[in-house]
């Protein structure tokens, strides 16, 4: 089964996008903040795919997007990142990309166009 990540500090958007995934037939297993996130990256978890919150406590989806890629969690660098944010302004678009991710998708979102982008970069 086809496992993604989901990390958002917002309890509301993590239980939306993780129970639209799961009614998808993926293995969903959500974090409330980055560090929470690197810290299962770091562990015996490999997702196929993460969904990242850019705004979040501890440590911000910026950075660890820019961990995943650099190779400093026991995670393969080339993870599929798909950025999910209130953060839509060029600039920050453009901060995600220069970061490492993969995608980009600016709340509010739909449901829909987050699996479609979840399934072009996982090839399900």
């Amino acid at each position: 089964m086809t496992s993604v990540l989901v990390v958002d500090d917002d309890e509301t958007i993590r239980q939306l996008v993780t129970h639209r995934l799961e009614a998808s037939g993926y293995e969903v297993r959500a974090c409330e903040d980055g560090r929470e996130a690197a810290d299962l990256l770091d562990g015996e978890y490999e997702p196929d795919l993460v969904v990242l919150d850019v705004m979040m406590p501890r440590l911000n989806g910026t950075r660890l997007a820019r961990m995943v890629r650099n190779g400093e969690l026991a995670v393969r660098s080339d993870l599929p990142i798909v950025m999910l944010t209130s953060r839509g302004r060029e600039e920050h678009v453009l901060e995600g990309f220069e970061a490492g991710v993969d995608d980009y998708i600016s709340k509010p979102f739909r449901s829909s166009e987050l699996l479609a982008r979840i399934k072009r970069h996982i090839g399900a």
